[in-house]
């Protein structure tokens, strides 16, 4: 069957039978995926009841009816989850964490800065620093969870604090940090509401978009909310 080249919509032959159907699903694809609005994407198995439209982008390591569809739009429609491959430059607002992200052909990033950039300097040709905070409310699940907002490749990170917000569940306390280095921003912190760590640790550059990496001490992760902020700096090259 033929189809557009983007969006992978069906076209109706000219001499096709229950032309109906064909126009129907690229109804549908349209809807899923036209003015793209997601409801989170820290999921990486399906939530028990979903509501006809609703809207995720599929977390790593995806289980059950989403098992082999990371980075996709997963859609609950007419009773089934249907998956749409983003092209790079589409964006999708993530309802959960308040922000845009943009898929850029191999994973979705923020397409700017969550939280509030300060232009610090400068220069006559283009060269500058800004600051930045970068905010997400992490659900906590399971032996380890990854953030979705990511330190840019070429930050210069000061530090990643913390505050729990919802008393996390099922772990005595938790370590933050990145893959290779889990207890980078502070280990063995508390698990009740308010419980704060500034995450100290910096300046040290990045050269790549890295998730922050949470870690469970003493049982896995069953429930909790803590609010991430990413602390860096970005210098930016002259432009002529």
């Amino acid at each position: 069957m033929a189809t557009t080249p983007n969006l992978i919509l069906p076209f109706i032959d000219q001499n096709q039978s229950q032309k109906h159907v064909t126009h129907n699903e690229a109804l549908t694809a349209l809807d899923a995926v036209v003015q793209l609005s997601v409801i989170d994407n820290a999921l990486a198995a399906p939530p028990p009841s979903p509501a006809d439209g609703d809207r995720y982008i599929v977390a790593a390591a995806p289980s059950g009816a989403w098992s082999g569809k990371a980075g996709y739009i997963a859609a609950w429609q007419s009773g089934a989850w249907m998956f749409y491959a983003p092209k790079p430059g589409w964006l999708a607002w993530v309802a959960s964490i308040s922000a845009v992200f943009v898929w850029k052909g191999a994973a979705w990033a923020p397409l700017v800065d969550i939280g509030s950039p300060m232009l610090l300097a400068k220069a006559a040709h283009g060269g500058k620093i800004d600051a930045y905070c970068a905010e997400e409310l992490i659900t906590l699940a399971g032996a380890t969870t990854n953030s979705s907002v990511l330190i840019p490749n070429g930050a210069l990170l000061f530090a990643v604090s913390n505050r729990v917000v919802t008393p996390i569940a099922g772990a005595a306390s938790y370590s933050c940090g990145v893959a290779g280095n889990a207890s980078w921003f502070g280990s063995s912190l508390g698990v009740g509401a308010g419980a704060t760590n500034r995450g100290l640790i910096g300046p040290n550059p990045f050269y790549s978009d890295t998730p922050v990496l949470y870690t469970a001490a003493g049982g896995n992760f069953t429930g909790g909310q803590v609010r991430m902020t990413i602390h860096y700096l970005m210098p930016t090259w002259a432009d002529a």
